[in-house]
């Protein structure tokens, strides 16, 4: 007996669109996959800012003064210093959940990647549309932050927006992590070891919540290496500056683009060599 393929069943995929369109349709799988979790993370996309901008803003600002009494710091009211740093590490957070977890969860969690791959999308439009998802929530998160900040009172120049873009780029600059989750076959808690290790202690020695000359000389080179140090700056030129040459906001830029291109590649790299074996 023939059986009859209904029609929507026989819908092919077409190789000339996924040819040029292919990232976008692992974009368009990303983010039909958030509605599973949507309310999550909006509750968190909201909620956080507030509840950092208040505690730097108002509790830890009242803390830092300067030797008249001021509660200045860069020439500026203290949460004006540190928002955009926070703007720039909510950004740098949830690109490394992506990098981390996310890479793993395509490879082997639910190994999506493996399927995409069966179809007519190639291993280097999969991690591009890895990245253009990165993307998308990186600039979510970095503009919900950016507005909070606005509510606070947080925002002096009309530049200030330009700290948007900026978040973006130092979550790019993170990438290579995400070429390091493109080799792990197992999960024996690196992720955890990671965060706790590398990317929390950044944040707090990358000049966030305070000068990075206040630090003594022999940790400041932390901050001289971490992209989140370079984003922060490079956001307060805009934010509120110029408070260093132009030379340096330069070296910032070169700094971070640097990384998210050699950290770009080399996903690419490792992930289409993944799944090419």
């Amino acid at each position: 007996m023939t059986s009859v393929i209904p029609p929507r069943a026989a819908v092919r995929a077409d190789p000339a669109k996924s040819r040029r369109y292919g990232a976008w349709y692992v974009v368009e799988h990303k983010l039909r996959a958030v509605r599973a979790y949507f309310w999550t993370m909006l509750v968190t996309a909201f909620g956080t800012p507030f509840l950092y901008l208040f505690a730097f803003g108002v509790g830890l600002a009242s803390l830092v003064v300067d030797s008249q009494g001021d509660e200045f710091v860069d020439g500026v009211g203290y949460l004006q210093f540190v928002a955009p740093a926070l703007i720039v590490n909510a950004a740098v957070l949830v690109a490394a959940e992506e990098y981390m977890f996310g890479m793993l969860l395509g490879f082997k969690w639910n190994a999506i990647f493996i399927g995409m791959n069966s179809a007519p999308l190639t291993g280097r439009q999969i991690i591009d549309g890895m990245f253009l998802f990165v993307a998308i929530r990186a600039a979510f998160t970095a503009g919900i932050y950016f507005a909070a900040v606005a509510l606070f009172g947080g925002v002096i120049s009309p530049w200030s927006v330009l700290v948007v873009p900026i978040a973006m780029l130092t979550a790019f600059a993170f990438s290579p992590v995400a070429a390091w989750s493109a080799t792990i076959t197992e999960d024996r808690g690196q992720f955890n070891i990671v965060n706790r290790l590398i990317i929390m202690p950044l944040s707090l020695f990358s000049g966030t919540v305070f000068p990075l000359s206040q630090l003594p000389v022999f940790l400041q080179w932390i901050g001289w290496i971490s992209p989140i140090w370079h984003g922060s700056e490079l956001s307060r030129q805009f934010s509120y500056g110029p408070t260093e040459p132009i030379w340096l906001s330069v070296i910032h830029v070169l700094f971070l683009l640097a990384l998210a291109i050699v950290g770009w590649r080399l996903t690419v790299h490792f992930s289409v060599k993944r799944l090419d074996r």
